[in-house]
């Protein structure tokens, strides 16, 4: 297997890669690989990639790592062709300066308050990600400061010649500092882009990486909206419907495998983790027992994808969407192949859908939605296992003759009926099921809580319009001179969860209430305790009905 560069190994400072590694990133994508460490000596890039390869830390790592933190002024400008992608750009950035004290990223584009960016930029920003059409307005408004810029970077550079912005590109380029450093992304490469290239990099490094290319002929795609709290045991449903010989499930983060591990095991599965803190010579024993079918689950990271070479794989997993679309070619490219049938699920939380449109562009694909298996489903497919493995035992005891079973099945047809001795061993086959989920277990009483919660009328409840939020109380409001944006500045800037992730937020006079994804609500109630809104400090809790 080719040795992939890890982010431990960039020259990059400790908090980026603490950053990163609690966001899950381990292993660096071809893009990465090959520019990070470009960018970081100073050179200009011309990058050919496609969406969802990792384009975002390739120019992201190295943009915040070149900060000035003892300049109060912008240093980077990042160019997209949308608002959607500035802001998705945007969040990635925060997640990565989680550490980086001072370093403030801003986007800027049109259809928000012109004056409340001309706030915000006057708050230290030090990277700015805009559309080039609101850069200019900012810059005729000279709101936009561009004496002490040191790279510029343009991504989805074809997009935004495509969508007129051309003569707003030659003129930010022209307005930046001459000695700025300048990097180029675009999925295709034609004249305009090689003309503007040529007019104003500076022998730029060419970078190209190859679309992956998803064979889905035999790979049954599935997206299934599951809470966070949930997802354990959905892993368990699809598994006993499913029944797999061989399986695996791939989390964001070693610290989920681990935790996903445990329950696997407790719950009478052969499964093993893979991650990176796994040793190589260690890991190769795992897969090794994985294709023996010693184990039946593996449970792994991204880290890994790519070394998962195992025949007859027939399942899996998706626990949490991968970090970048890329990733998700890897991960369900390890089923399906060699002209084998296989199934691939993906959990999906209450506001990802998003992230499923992307990776279904990316890899030209269609993922179909589908349910949490019942208790009855999982009840049916139990059945069939147990019909298929006494078939399996009659169809062996034609060829061998065991006389001990012989002599325990005339004793007991001394005293009973065939049909009665039939029941008594379903009966004790089925008391040694696993998973002890009744009809009515977590998924269903939530399923039904939900659909109160829509019905009511009373407003009461404090279940988010949408599964997988969380409502929580903030003892600030608008008399503390707060407003839904700070509360979104402050929880981006502190914690992991992006501003496209924040629900509805309510500011009133003497307090708020903001819903976040379920996965968050650790990260941010630890982290926000002790930090301030607009120099506020506040209690933060579960909001209460």
């Amino acid at each position: 297997m080719e040795k992939k560069l890890k982010f431990e190994e960039l020259e990059i400072s400790n908090n980026l890669k603490r950053a990163l590694e609690e966001a899950g990133y381990i292993e660096t994508t071809p893009i990465q690989e090959q520019t990070i460490p470009v960018i970081l000596e100073g050179k200009d890039i011309i990058g050919q990639s496609q969406t969802g390869t990792g384009k975002t830390a390739a120019y992201g790592l190295p943009a915040i790592e070149k900060i000035d933190k003892n300049l109060k002024s912008i240093q980077t400008i990042i160019l997209a062709p949308t608002r959607e992608l500035a802001i998705q750009i945007t969040g990635e950035l925060r997640k990565f300066t989680k550490y980086e004290d001072g370093v403030k990223c801003l986007s800027i584009y049109g259809g928000e308050s012109i004056e409340r960016q001309i706030k915000s930029l006057k708050s230290g920003i030090k990277i700015v990600v805009g559309t080039p059409g609101r850069i200019m307005d900012h810059m005729r408004r000279k709101t936009l400061k561009l004496d002490d810029i040191r790279m510029v970077v343009l991504d989805e550079a074809d997009e935004m010649l495509n969508m007129g912005f051309e003569e707003d590109i030659q003129t930010i380029l022209s307005e930046v500092p001459e000695e700025r450093q300048t990097v180029l992304f675009s999925a295709t490469m034609n004249k305009r882009i090689l003309d503007i290239a040529k007019k104003y990099l500076t022998k730029p490094v060419s970078v190209k990486i190859e679309a992956k290319q998803l064979t889905v002929d035999k790979i049954e795609q599935i997206g299934i909206e599951v809470k966070q709290s949930m997802k354990d045991e959905t892993v368990m449903r699809l598994i006993e419907v499913n029944n797999p010989n061989k399986a695996v499930i791939f989390c964001n983060t070693k610290r989920k495998v681990d935790e996903l591990i445990e329950i696997l095991k407790k719950n009478g599965y052969k499964a093993e983790s893979l991650h990176g803190d796994i040793k190589q010579i260690q890991r190769q024993y795992i897969m090794e027992k994985l294709k023996r079918g010693d184990i039946q689950i593996l449970v792994a990271t991204d880290v890994v994808a790519r070394g998962i070479d195992v025949d007859n794989l027939e399942l899996v997993i998706n626990y949490d969407i991968p970090q970048e679309e890329e990733y998700y070619v890897h991960r369900i490219g390890r089923t399906g192949r060699n002209g084998n049938s296989g199934k691939a699920y993906t959990f999906i939380g209450g506001k990802e859908k998003g992230k499923i449109l992307r990776i279904e562009k990316y890899a030209n694909t269609k993922i179909l939605y589908g349910k949490i298996p019942t208790a009855r489903e999982m009840d049916e497919a139990k059945a069939i296992k147990i019909v298929n493995k006494i078939q399996k035992i009659i169809d062996n005891e034609k060829e061998t003759n065991n006389e001990l079973n012989n002599e325990i099945l005339e004793k007991l047809l001394e005293a009973n009926s065939i049909e009665t001795i039939a029941k008594a061993l379903l009966e004790t086959i089925n008391s040694k099921k696993v998973i002890k989920i009744s009809e009515r277990s977590k998924i269903e009483r939530e399923d039904r809580e939900d659909r109160k919660t829509r019905q009511s009328k009373s407003g009461k409840s404090i279940k988010s319009q949408e599964s997988g939020y969380i409502k929580l109380f903030l003892s600030v409001g608008k008399k503390d001179g707060i407003q839904a944006k700070d509360i979104v500045g402050s929880f981006t800037a502190n914690t992991e969860v992006s501003g496209e992730e924040i629900g509805k937020i309510k500011v009133l006079d003497n307090f708020s209430f903001v819903e976040i994804p379920e996965q968050f609500q650790e990260d941010i109630m630890e982290t926000m305790n002790d930090k301030k809104i607009k120099g506020k400090e506040f209690n933060i809790e579960i909001a209460k009905a």
